[in-house]
């Protein structure tokens, strides 16, 4: 076997060619089963400290079945049906199903849902959910199977996901009523478990959030804040003298009293989420229509979602199901964000009491300048304006580093968000606070 010093081939004794990414993902595949108290970022130390024959086995499950001769390894048991998983997916260069070539064997899974089903079955019996999360992208990817997600037998096999919500979405138009049922059952598991994981911490947050914000000076006795109170008559602190020996006491007289506003009476802010629909911004499509619900939920908040290409769609009356807000949108397309922007403007009747989540990679197919005029009119009148470069677990996407720097200039720093971050953006809106920007010192 001969490798190369770049890091993004390597050449196995049959020729065939993998690239860094599909050698990437396999590796951590075949770690995740063979060793998984060694986590990929310690292949090295691993390798070191493995016995050789296992040291072998695992560099003969990770370059697949051409490297049987230069490792001298011949796998038995179960390894022969994983190293069978990880070759349909990631042998041969990752030719489309069924393809073949030159003789040799090629990856494919056949063109045909049966055995895309059986296949992912296999790989939920060898691998962990979150390997077979991966594995099922690339496949998706690497092997052209969207197509497939059509079948009803092929929806029904799936782990679903985040990234699997985001590629049905991209399908909706497309899909046939029968499959298109089973896709909303599986979007709508999705979306519960979701629910499950955000919903608690963000009602409390934002709660708590907008009864600091309703602060008012003139409270009811049930309604003082007696902590905040105290610290704000500190200077009136006087010291009584004891009494008949007795040691000399002090008290604060409260001059000015600090108490919360009754959570429940009326609506206290509006709350508009806009979010761009390109194909790139499918997990936070998936992510701020769970948050949108949950919004739409406390009696205390108004909250509008709004999303847009080069077209403008509200789909705020939607809200009670997320997952109907979900198959009302449709990923891909242009981008208009001063078109949806100025939507969203008119839509504003107390700029004091507005948050404005304006999600987007924004890349700007509209007017630039006219957008910048919006958003720093929207600042300008009271609004609250959050631009949030993502809103899902992967990170900063790629994203317009001009407008982002711009939008900064105004006073809208863009970042990326992870959901479990969002519910403190939220509070810190509400509350008229600095945000909680991760690595600050990152951002544009």
């Amino acid at each position: 076997m001969t490798t190369t010093d770049s890091p993004t081939t390597t050449t196995t004794a049959q020729g065939d060619i993998r690239t860094g990414d599909t050698m990437d993902t396999a590796s951590d595949t075949a770690t995740a089963l063979t060793a998984p108290t060694a986590p990929s970022a310690q292949h090295a130390t691993t390798a070191r400290t493995a016995p050789d024959g296992e040291r072998m086995r695992r560099w003969r499950m990770v370059l697949g079945a051409d490297s049987a001769e230069a490792t001298g390894c011949t796998l038995t048991g179960q390894d022969v049906a994983m190293d069978g998983a990880l070759e349909a997916l990631y042998g041969g260069g990752g030719k489309k199903p069924g393809g073949r070539g030159g003789g040799g064997r090629s990856a494919g899974l056949g063109a045909s849902a049966p055995s895309v089903a059986r296949w992912l079955g296999d790989i939920r019996t060898y691998f962990p959910s979150s390997v077979v999360q991966v594995m099922q992208r690339d496949a998706i990817d690497r092997l052209g199977l969207s197509a497939l997600l059509l079948e009803p037998e092929m929806l029904e096999a799936v782990e679903a996901d985040v990234h699997l919500v985001g590629t049905l979405l991209s399908l909706n138009k497309a899909m046939p009523e029968t499959p298109k049922e089973t896709a909303r059952a599986v979007v709508r598991k999705v979306v519960e478990d979701l629910e499950k994981r955000l919903e608690s911490r963000t009602k409390a947050t934002l709660t708590g959030a907008l009864d600091r914000s309703a602060r008012i000076s003139r409270p009811r006795h049930r309604d003082i804040d007696w902590d905040r109170t105290i610290r704000a008559n500190l200077k009136n602190y006087l010291t009584l003298p004891g009494a008949d020996g007795e040691p000399d006491t002090g008290t604060v007289v409260p001059e000015r009293l600090i108490g919360y506003g009754r959570a429940s009476q009326s609506v206290k802010k509006d709350v508009i989420l806009c979010i761009d629909q390109s194909g790139s911004m499918a997990a936070s499509v998936v992510y701020a229509s769970v948050f949108g619900a949950v919004l739409a939920s406390m009696r205390t908040l108004a909250t509008r979602l709004v999303v847009f290409d080069t077209a403008v769609v509200d789909l705020t009356d939607q809200l009670d199901d997320p997952v109907d807000v979900l198959f009302g949108t449709q990923l891909g397309g242009g981008t208009d964000i001063n078109r949806a922007l100025a939507y969203c403007q008119s839509q504003i009747s107390r700029p004091a009491d507005t948050v404005v989540v304006l999600i987007s990679d924004l890349y700007e197919g509209g007017i630039r300048d006219e957008m910048l005029k919006r958003v720093a009119a929207m600042k300008a009148s009271g609004v609250q304006f959050v631009t949030l470069l993502a809103l899902s677990d992967e990170g900063a996407p790629a994203y317009d580093h001009e407008h982002a720097a711009a939008l900064g200039a105004l006073g809208a720093p863009a970042f990326a968000c992870t959901p479990d971050l969002f519910p403190d953006i939220m509070a810190a809106a509400i509350e008229k606070r600095p945000l909680p920007i991760p690595d600050r010192e990152a951002q544009p």
